[in-house]
């Protein structure tokens, strides 16, 4: 399975004071807020799990509409009230009455004019016997798309951290794998593809390769195929691997990570809480479907990057920077109940305070440093400052520069490159090269700076961080108390509301049944 401790190492020598004791509370309370979830989870199913399902064992293919035919058969399961019992359950039964293969026992839940209700037909124990060889087919695939990928890193070795990541958004999947092997060529470690615009907010994932995308570029299975093969072509001609990354977000996120397992991504930016926070989709959905996404996410060996740099966009980065820590923990505790690995989990912050404050780099060094000390062994990831930039793009260069500068000194393992046209325009080419230029000489020069330097304890620096952290166990406790869904309600987090009922993609949560069936995700808790 994936694990590289080794390259996540952060600095010996720059550190701020961290009192253990209190990290570990924050851990035993994040714990039992996701211990409280996890029953929730544990008890429900939702349209995007069930999906995910039918696609890991083989299903495909689109109608004369363009509707999934994943979409069809669960749809049609989920409003005659009959998707508690696990879509795998109904599969099974067409299977073992003649079904060819899984994508024609899904072809006649979609369409037959005959709808199985489940009356008579094979026991349970029978449909799970018959569902064996195709879960066992599909966690296969998994595995060998791991392995293959970590084969290919093992042969082409990955840059140094802080690991280079930049976006490519053209709405052109040819466009973007152009654009990804020229940001390869320029010095880019990692490329994402953003995704278009409001994808995340589509109960559907669209099919085959796109050219149109508003803000970005759809997340399809074709189009990972296609940002994969540039990838792999741009690793093997400059001799080093080049991270593939896409979006398991939204009311598919499930679906998402499936397709990203099997096409061999290395990266998913998958939160625990961004989609309700940002996306205004159901807590009960996302945290159901949040959990079936890391559960593939786990086996596959992909790295997780979590959104917790959104929240400074939308509250002060000073006042409310121990929620960054306070959701941090809650998203380990969740990757951990879904078998993620420390070294899979990519916590994400940001240098997101006002440039205009007095010493404001000195509480951004504070604060980069004690979550590389809280989280010594995560890959976390560092995002650029983007809510006070201006269309000045000189001004703009620099203030990236300084969140190099602190990149670089606490060994930030992956670090998104700031753009100095952010406030501008989507980047262009050059935009990314002058950006990579101007990063790679900050590393270079200053390669070693956190080795050579300590924080006094009672400075601004080291009082920074006791506050942090301090503020954190505050907050962790009232979460704690009152329940997570309690918490989110009174905008506990990135000073966003959302009610436990309410929200996009509530209708497609159900009761799991006693007799619930699913082989494929029996397996991948099995491995935890």
């Amino acid at each position: 399975m994936y694990a590289a401790p080794a390259l996540w190492q952060m600095h010996p020598m720059l550190r701020v004071p961290m009192d253990e004791r209190k990290v570990a509370h924050c851990r035993e309370l994040a714990a039992a807020v996701a211990d409280d979830v996890q029953t929730y989870i544990d008890g429900h199913t939702s349209v995007g799990a069930e999906r995910t399902i039918l696609r890991s064992y083989g299903v495909d293919g689109v109608d004369d509409q363009g509707a999934p035919l994943v979409n069809l058969a669960v749809d049609r399961y989920a409003k005659a009230g009959l998707l508690g019992r696990g879509i795998s359950y109904w599969l099974g039964r067409q299977l073992h009455d003649g079904a060819r293969d899984a994508q024609d026992a899904a072809e006649r839940l979609a369409y037959a004019p005959e709808m199985d209700v489940g009356e008579g037909g094979p026991s349970v124990e029978t449909v799970r016997g018959v569902l064996a060889p195709h879960a066992k087919a599909a966690i296969a695939r998994i595995d060998r798309a791991r392995d293959e990928r970590e084969a290919n890193k093992a042969k082409i070795v990955p840059g140094p951290t802080p690991l280079k990541y930049v976006i490519v958004a053209t709405g052109n999947i040819y466009d973007d794998a152009l654009q990804a092997k020229a940001a390869a060529y320029a010095g880019a470690d990692i490329v994402a593809v953003i995704r278009a615009t409001a994808q995340s907010l589509l109960d559907y994932v669209p099919h085959g390769a796109t050219t149109e995308g508003y803000g970005g570029t759809y997340a399809t299975q074709e189009n990972f195929k296609i940002i994969r093969r540039a990838t792999d072509e741009a690793s093997f001609e400059y001799g080093r691997y080049i991270h593939q990354t896409n979006y398991s977000s939204g009311l598919c996120m499930a679906e998402i990570a499936w397709m990203a397992a099997v096409e061999r991504l290395d990266m998913l930016l998958n939160d625990a809480m961004y989609g309700i926070l940002f996306r205004d989709i159901n807590p009960c959905r996302n945290f159901v479907d949040q959990y079936v996404a890391r559960r593939i996410i786990a086996r596959s060996g992909i790295i997780i990057n979590t959104g917790e740099d959104n929240y400074l966009t939308t509250a002060d980065a000073v006042e409310k920077a121990h929620t960054v820590l306070a959701s941090q923990f809650v998203n380990e505790a969740f990757a951990l109940r879904a078998g993620v690995k420390e070294e899979q989990m990519g916590l994400g912050h940001a240098f997101e305070i006002n440039p205009s404050i007095q010493d404001s780099f000195l509480l951004e060094l504070a604060q980069a440093q004690l979550v590389r000390q809280v989280f010594p062994r995560h890959p976390v990831k560092w995002m650029p400052p983007t809510k006070h930039k201006t269309g000045d793009i000189f001004q703009s260069h620099v203030h990236d520069a300084m969140f190099n500068l602190v990149g670089v000194m606490t060994n930030q393992p992956i670090e998104l490159l700031g753009m100095f046209s952010e406030a501008v325009h989507n980047p262009m080419l050059m935009d990314r090269y002058l950006s990579l230029k101007a990063t790679k000489y900050v590393f270079n020069t200053c390669k070693s700076l956190g080795d050579e330097l300590e924080i006094k304890p009672d400075g601004i620096m080291g009082r920074r961080a006791v506050q942090v952290l301090d503020e954190a166990v505050e907050l962790l406790e009232e979460v704690e108390r009152d329940s997570i869904w309690e918490a989110i309600a009174k905008g506990a987090f990135a000073d966003v509301k959302r009610s436990r009922t309410g929200g996009k993609g509530y209708a497609g949560v159900m009761a799991r049944a006693k007799d619930y069936v699913n082989p494929i995700l029996d397996v991948l808790e099995g491995e935890a």
